[in-house]
């Protein structure tokens, strides 16, 4: 946080000089576009004027959008829009009331009360009561392929103790439960809820035909086309949403996509990649909201294949690529390396945990493929990515094949990587980015065993009980110590394969206004406006 304040803070110097001191070299000036943090979680409000109400933002998305039923897996990033959260993370970690109005437990973490705002309805006009949240919750629990589903399992009982108040009684204290209501769609989360009225009529349809209680009502949507929303005038917090309406467009193509914030064609886009920050950074004509976070650009190994059923080549993998050949030839010479679980500044990150990963070292990477190969082993294997990473899988042969691994790179629309090859587990080795700022649940979900996340199928007990102990224990010593052995352990094992730490950005012309976010790029819509 400390270094986040002082992005920030240099930031807002260049804002004004007068106010930081004198003029400052160009070379100053060139250096502060290059990627760095700045405004992680979004726009400070006393900064940018008075908000103008109207408009319609044109938002440019990297893909189709799956639906909006929350026990569906997908990454629909416009959810909030309709749903709003029941509880919202801060930048510190903590959840806090959002559209409930607060989250206590009285004893101890085994019984949680959420007590609700009055008067909220849903964009349809029903209530959004007691009643609401458990048939919502009770979704998660009776679906067992909701990625929400390994959190409500953790339910024994619900009631509504009043209109307004939900009872939650859990198998056993469970000290982050409150986390699960702030969650993102693609997380897995108990806080977007349904109208159940929407529910009773649409059933398994629901995910095209959206009820929240969120700023916007869905209008239509031409799939691959476009989709439009319009202001929800009953809206639960006076005097918002400031848009008339929000119109996205599906764009897959990287560079198409770039273009069309660069033309002017769209109002923001949702950075996926280190080329879209990298130039973003340095176009004075446009905003970027970014912060790296935990996690980021990694490798999933498939464990239930070979040859990364066998460590020797998960580390012979990490050995034999150079990052810095990778910096200059695919992140223009901008990589934030990653080689741990945690961010080198969080406090669940460790140096023991740095020194265990194995460093570049292709003559050790020689060594263990032919260790590999004299056990009977075949050193070679094939890598799955996205058509825009061509040049990553091109890079990643070449320095494969430097220590005696031939691979075959394997390349797909975005769409179907996501879907049919990652999620399907249809690979060897693929690429993947995943940020984080607060531990749980994210960390469960990449590396616990039945975690919806772990598509490698990664497993390790230790991990799992580690993990299930960090969940739900309110001592933050021991929740801090059990993450740190956890980012030992699996380092130790290669669970992934990092490479760099996250690039996801938000992009937006100068006159977007009212951002607010989450470093995944979620977005709370309500707040946002055109200064036009």
């Amino acid at each position: 946080m400390r270094r986040l304040v002082a992005a920030v803070a240099a930031a807002l110097c260049l804002v004004g000089t007068a106010a930081c001191g004198a003029a400052r070299p160009a070379s100053d000036l060139a250096a502060d576009r290059r990627v760095h943090v700045v405004d992680p979680y979004g726009a400070d409000p006393a900064t940018e004027g008075q908000p103008k109400r109207g408009g319609t933002l044109l938002i440019g998305n990297d893909r189709e959008l799956v639906g909006f039923d929350p026990t569906v897996q997908s990454g629909n990033i416009i959810a909030p829009a309709v749903y709003d959260l029941l509880l919202r993370m801060s930048p510190d970690g903590k959840a806090q009331p959002y559209l409930a109005r607060s989250m206590e437990s009285p004893d101890g973490g085994r019984t949680w009360l959420m007590g609700l705002r009055g008067g909220v309805t849903f964009s349809d006009g029903t209530p959004l009561d007691a009643n609401a949240v458990i048939i919502n919750t009770q979704r998660h629990i009776d679906i067992a392929t909701s990625p929400a589903h390994v959190y409500a399992s953790e339910i024994a009982g619900m009631r509504a103790v009043d209109p307004l108040t939900v009872e939650f009684t859990l198998n056993e204290p469970y000290g982050d439960f409150p986390v699960v209501f702030a969650q993102s769609f693609n997380s897995g989360t108990l806080g977007m809820i349904i109208s159940p009225a929407a529910l009773a009529r649409w059933g398994d349809q629901i995910g095209a035909h959206p009820v929240g209680a969120g700023p916007f009502v869905l209008q239509d949507w031409v799939r691959d086309n476009r989709m439009r929303l319009v202001r929800n005038e009953h809206y639960w917090q006076a005097g918002l949403p400031h848009l008339d309406g929000i119109e996205v467009r599906p764009l897959s193509d990287t560079e198409t996509r770039y273009a069309s914030m660069q033309n002017g064609d769209v109002d923001m886009i949702y950075g996926g990649y280190n080329t879209e920050l990298v130039r973003a950074a340095a176009d004075p004509n446009l905003r970027e909201y970014y912060g790296p976070g935990n996690g980021g650009f990694f490798f999933y190994f498939n464990f239930n294949r070979p040859p990364f059923d066998d460590r020797r080549m998960r580390e012979a993998v990490i050995r034999a690529i150079d990052l810095d050949a990778l910096g200059a030839s695919q992140y223009s010479g901008q990589l934030i390396r990653a080689s741990s679980l945690f961010a080198d500044d969080s406090p669940y990150h460790t140096q023991e945990a740095a020194d265990a990963w194995p460093a570049y070292d292709p003559e050790e990477a020689r060594r263990l493929v032919a260790d590999y190969e004299a056990d009977g082993g075949q050193a070679r294997f094939t890598f799955s990515t996205s058509r825009t990473e061509v040049t990553l899988g091109e890079f990643v042969q070449a320095q494969m094949a430097a220590v005696g691994i031939e691979v075959e790179p394997k390349f797909f629309d975005l769409a179907e990587f996501t879907t049919r090859v990652v999620q399907g587990t249809d690979f060897e080795l693929a690429s993947w980015v995943n940020t984080f700022d607060y531990p749980y649940p994210a960390v469960a979900r990449l590396l616990r065993s039945d975690g919806n996340l772990n598509y490698g199928r990664y497993s390790n007990p230790e991990v799992d009980a580690l993990l299930d102990r960090a969940a739900v224990t309110t001592d933050e010593a021991e929740r801090t110590a059990d993450y740190q052995r956890v980012e030992l352990l699996a380092g130790q094992d290669v669970a992934v394969g990092w490479l760099a730490r996250s690039y996801l950005s938000t992009i937006t012309k100068p006159d977007v206004r009212g951002m607010q976010r989450y470093l995944s790029r979620d977005t709370f819509y309500a707040t946002l406006w055109l200064d036009r």
